[in-house]
């Protein structure tokens, strides 16, 4: 954080942090104190960038694609198309309300500061459906739903990274997961193939078919936003040559690791387990190849567990600088 930033964070924080004089904190507590609420200021800040990323490339993808051809999506926001199709209410108007027993639920399920947060974005993006004065982009049916579906699920992606929400279906989708068999990812498929039946009823068999593809579209691209350009591996290596193994992770890929010491659980009964070291490091999926290859050069016998990761946080994810090694 810059030093005009920290200083302005410092004045206005600092009334509040005003205690009973017998009860004044050391100076160690009040930097925590200030740097906690540093950290609390960047996060939100970082949200409210996500959130008006996210809101202006939804409103950008329902009013420069689908809204002016007709077109629609799945989930809250296929509802509200086809409710806006249909009766000519105003979108912006729509969204609101369709979103708003979700917010509710999310409430509920998830949340006080999730739930406001996205009173705020679906707020934002109802003003900039109707405020804001969007291009026309296209008329060709496939590049409608393919760029309709990507910068919607752009929209929501970033929000989602924002901690909000724009479209209420995976709050649903939660909240009967818990309360059901169902997973998530079954509550959302059956809640959109009603969506389309609808569509290809009310509309017409070729829009709903048009908006299975919006969906695609758009649902890639929410994973792709909120998992991130590289897809993080964890793997846990287990091998009598761990000491060598640690090395080529932290010299020759340069990346952090973690040593679990353990137990080999494969000793007969009244016999002593025989102590090691299991080598736990995530990665990219794109270095898994040579990260395999160095492990077999080392140990062809070595007992390794790969695992998807969805995001990773700290450490040392990214590669040592040249200059560090």
């Amino acid at each position: 954080m810059t030093p005009f930033f920290r200083q302005a964070i410092h004045k206005i924080a600092r009334p509040f942090m005003q205690v009973h004089p017998e009860e004044q904190p050391d100076d160690a507590r009040s930097e925590k104190r200030m740097r906690d609420i540093e950290s609390e200021v960047i996060h939100e800040l970082s949200a409210l960038l996500y959130l008006l990323i996210g809101v202006v490339s939804a409103a950008f993808g329902l009013k420069g694609f689908l809204m002016p051809n007709g077109f629609i999506d799945g989930g809250v926001m296929g509802v509200s198309l086809i409710a806006h199709g249909i009766f000519d209410i105003r979108l912006s108007f729509l969204v609101v309300l369709f979103n708003l027993p979700f917010i509710i639920l999310a409430h509920q399920a998830i949340g006080r500061r999730f739930a406001v947060r996205s009173v705020f974005a679906i707020s934002v993006l109802a003003l900039a459906i109707y405020f804001i004065p969007f291009p026309v982009v296209t008329e060709d049916p496939l590049l409608i739903s393919a760029f309709g579906g990507i910068f919607l699920g752009l929209g929501i992606g970033m929000a989602i990274r924002g901690g909000a929400i724009i479209d209420g279906t995976e709050v649903l989708a939660i909240y009967l997961s818990r309360k059901t068999n169902l997973t998530v990812g079954n509550v959302i498929m059956l809640f959109n193939l009603v969506i389309f039946l609808a569509a290809s009823y009310i509309i017409s068999t070729e829009i709903a078919l048009y908006a299975i593809l919006t969906y695609y579209a758009a649902s890639k691209t929410v994973d792709f936003v909120i998992d991130g350009i590289e897809e993080f591996m964890s793997v846990t290596i287990i091998s009598d040559f761990s000491e060598e193994i640690r090395l080529v992770v932290t010299d020759t890929m340069r990346r952090g690791c973690t040593i679990i010491k353990g137990e080999k659980g494969m000793g007969k009964q009244g016999w002593a387990l025989k102590d090691t070291d299991i080598v736990y490091v995530i990665i990219t999926r794109l270095e898994m190849s040579q990260l395999k290859s160095e492990i077999y050069k080392i140990d062809p016998k070595a007992f390794i567990v790969m695992a998807s990761v969805k995001d990773a946080r700290g450490g040392m994810i990214k590669k040592k600088p040249i200059k560090m090694i």
